[in-house]
């Protein structure tokens, strides 16, 4: 049994639940699979409280992924190409992912192999910002690609 005010040592149960509630505190069992099992005695309600705070703390420094996404036709033309490629280099310069994709519209699911090559010149070209993390892959009417950012040394 460890807490403030109390002196640590290995206690029965009874006797701890003496000193607890002597205190006017709680018992709480803290690690419940060491030999004996380690109790502490506080206050229930703040150590929940300590608890949510610590894990709310915790949740708040986890990295946010964005994501981002880049739509072509299978025809695009290369200003546009272009144009999509200077917004991808932007978003993968803020930290975020990015999913490009060729939407197949109609029989333009015939250019199949159009798609496919759209998809890796874009590859090729964000070499240097983006690591692929999924390669061309025929999903329904789309071709995805996933991007996340390269690590900046």
């Amino acid at each position: 049994m460890v807490g403030d005010n109390v002196e640590q040592g290995i206690y029965p149960f009874e006797e701890a639940m003496l000193i607890a509630d002597g205190l006017e505190l709680d018992l709480v069992e803290i690690s419940p699979s060491a030999v004996p099992p380690v109790c502490k005695v506080v206050d229930y309600q703040k150590f929940l409280y300590q608890q949510k705070k610590r894990e709310k703390e915790q949740k708040a420094k986890t990295a946010k992924v964005i994501l981002k996404e880049i739509r072509f036709g299978p025809q695009t033309d290369d200003h546009d190409y272009n144009f999509k490629l200077k917004h991808a280099v932007e978003f993968l310069k803020e930290g975020c992912k990015v999913k490009a994709y060729v939407f197949f519209k109609g029989r333009s699911i015939l250019f199949k192999e159009q798609g496919e090559m759209l998809l890796a010149k874009f590859a090729t070209d964000l070499e240097d910002y983006a690591k692929v993390d999924q390669l061309p892959l025929l999903e329904g009417k789309r071709m995805i690609i996933m991007f996340s950012p390269k690590k900046v040394k």
